[in-house]
């Protein structure tokens, strides 16, 4: 994307209560839903292992966390846009086309340049909300001001610490904040697996076990401050009434709205 980053400053109204609703046709389908959520349980479960390791800095675990999400999302644009997926989101940013492919390569692009722009910016909170229901599941990709939400394991860095601290306070301030690290590794590892069962491998599970899950999560940075979290998230059965063939742009639900009065209280969602 460096390309168009350059001319590229954001088009919020993209992602405005909008949401991706991507069908679950076939056995295949299904698997590689698994397969993609198992991939991002991985990717919590890796962050936590650089988190618990006190030779690895908490920005290391930090942008191989956002290097994930930028990579999932380029890899989507991809599968729908093909490799010229650039100039068919500036194309629709432009206004020059107004189509579904459009419409669903600007979404996944607006998203992939905030995640990228997240690296470098305090008080932008990653807040996506994955939902499953029996024929298709829902990603709604938010981001929002501030840093943190009512839920949330906060933990520190020293390394972005810019207050001067004298001898008797310094080693005090480095032991808490390996202890804040240790304690978000481990609520990174128990969070992993409660993606694990809210999207359970379809080869082993009825479907009536597993045609409903749903999880939120919420990443973000205050100066040296860090912040996780991850919840299960109810879908609404009655959400949808129609079925669906091919991924599209929908509305995003009441469970977005129901996840932004309970989570992130302490923070507007950016539109």
């Amino acid at each position: 994307m460096g390309g168009e980053q350059g001319r590229f400053t954001g088009d919020t109204k993209v992602l405005h209560q909008r949401a991706v609703r991507i069908p679950l046709l076939d056995a295949e389908a299904e698997q590689v839903f698994h397969e993609n959520m198992m991939n991002v349980a991985a990717s919590r479960e890796r962050k936590a292992e650089l988190l618990a390791d006190p030779g690895a800095s908490v920005l290391d675990a930090y942008e191989a966390q956002i290097d994930h999400v930028s990579e999932s999302f380029e890899r989507r644009l991809r599968q729908i846009a093909g490799e010229d997926y650039e100039e068919i989101a500036m194309a629709y940013h432009r206004g020059d086309r107004d189509d579904r492919i459009g419409a669903l390569t600007a979404y996944y692009f607006e998203g992939a340049w905030r995640a990228q722009q997240q690296a470098t910016i305090t008080d932008m909170l990653y807040a996506p909300l994955i939902l499953r229901y029996p024929d298709s599941f829902t990603m709604n990709i938010r981001f929002a001001s501030g840093y943190t939400t009512t839920e949330s394991v906060r933990y520190e860095s020293p390394e972005h610490c810019s207050e001067e601290l004298g001898d008797e306070h310094t080693e005090t301030y480095y032991e808490e904040s390996l202890f804040s690290q240790k304690q978000a590794a481990e609520y990174l590892r128990e969070t992993a697996e409660t993606i694990r069962e809210e999207f359970p491998d379809p080869d082993e599970t009825p479907f009536e076990e597993r045609k409903y899950g749903g999880v939120v999560s919420a990443s973000g940075r205050r100066g040296s401050v860090f912040s996780a979290m991850l919840e299960r998230v109810e879908p609404d059965p009655d959400r949808f009434a129609e079925p669906v063939d091919k991924p599209v742009l929908v509305d995003a639900g009441p469970e977005a709205r129901r996840t932004e009065r309970t989570f992130i209280l302490e923070s507007e969602i950016i539109h």
